[in-house]
């Protein structure tokens, strides 16, 4: 009879026998923490995927007074913290100081708040703006991102088919949204200088690789990965050098998006569209073309009071000659064409 044949002898545990699991090894990668606006995340995930092992930790301003309560147990907890980067931040978002009061006790490292109206001129806040918090600020169809001629208009008795004739090339031009470019490309490069990154070069490549920002508060994912790179490479940190656009979903993208509108887009040689993108991050995103944001905007405007809508920009544009005649002469040119 032949002999039975056997597997080969394994030498694997019997299953019965049960390990204990090897102990979770602690990283070795730098402790980060990033302190700052909505911005600070696409930071901290650029430095999380060009990091390799690096412990990186969000703590966004609008959470700190809830989270810490004052600038004391902020402290305490950043002196975990190898490495610190941080965005200005006034009194009032935690109790005991603000950002160079925190500075004092804390090495850390500034980095700039990207603010640039370039793209979207007509682009404004309505509301507390000096706060710097969300909650103070009017919301509009898509978020609280609202057009300056919109609300001029509203606030001047014009129509919506009045206001619509108001973006063209020669209001925008009378507007001064035209020069509106290099006077926010000088802002930024100059609040950059002012913490200590300056940002001319980045700034270069940003404006040859086509629109960098998605509002005027929200730059596209790459152009923050920049400030991750540079802030990493200045703490001397070696990093991988990937391209986070390539590797990493743009949360910004996935709130509202406001777009370059033709008249200025043909100007700058980039894509234009009248296509208004809302809120998309827990549910499909409303789009809107350029009437309907307009005339939702006006039935927005219509059920507020008058004192809820301060607007820097548009209560300036109240007390020049010329610009009250821009706005009459498309109401006149309105009521002529029967609109």
């Amino acid at each position: 009879m032949p002999a039975p044949a056997f597997s080969p002898r394994s030498w694997a545990r019997p299953w019965r026998v049960r390990t204990s699991a090897p102990a979770p090894s602690r990283s070795s990668g730098p402790r980060i923490a990033v302190i700052g606006n909505c911005q600070a995340d696409g930071v901290a995930q650029s430095l999380r995927l060009n990091l390799p092992g690096a412990q990186v930790e969000t703590l966004p301003l609008a959470r700190l007074a809830g989270r810490f309560g004052h600038l004391d147990r902020l402290v305490r907890h950043l002196a975990g913290a190898d490495h610190v980067f941080a965005q200005f931040f006034p009194e009032g978002f935690v109790p005991g100081g603000n950002v160079h009061a925190l500075a004092e006790r804390v090495r850390l490292r500034l980095f700039p708040t990207i603010l640039f109206s370039g793209f979207h001129p007509d682009l404004v806040h309505v509301g507390d703006e000096a706060s710097l918090r969300l909650s103070r600020l009017v919301a509009s169809p898509i978020g609280p991102y609202h057009s300056a001629i919109a609300l001029f208009a509203f606030r001047s008795g014009l129509g919506v088919d009045a206001a619509l004739r108001l973006y063209e090339s020669e209001a925008f031009a009378r507007l001064g949204y035209e020069r509106m470019w290099d006077a926010s490309a000088e802002y930024l490069l100059r609040t950059a200088r002012d913490v200590g990154l300056p940002l001319d070069r980045d700034f270069a490549r940003w404006c040859r690789a086509g629109v960098f920002m998605h509002t005027l508060n929200h730059p596209r994912l790459a152009v923050l990965g920049d400030i991750a790179r540079r802030l990493a490479a200045e703490d001397g940190l070696p990093q991988r050098g990937l391209p986070v656009e390539a590797y990493l979903r743009d949360a910004l993208a996935e709130e509202a998006v406001w777009p370059v509108l033709p008249p200025l887009a043909e100007r700058l040689g980039v894509p234009g569209s009248t296509l208004f993108k809302g809120d998309g991050r827990t549910a499909p995103p409303r789009l809107l073309d350029l009437p309907d944001f307009v005339a939702e905007s006006f039935a927005l405007y219509a059920r507020l009071p008058s004192a809820a809508l301060a607007c820097v920009r548009v209560d300036a544009w109240a007390g020049d000659p010329d610009i009250r005649a821009l706005f009459e002469d498309a109401a006149r040119r309105t009521d002529r064409a029967g609109g």
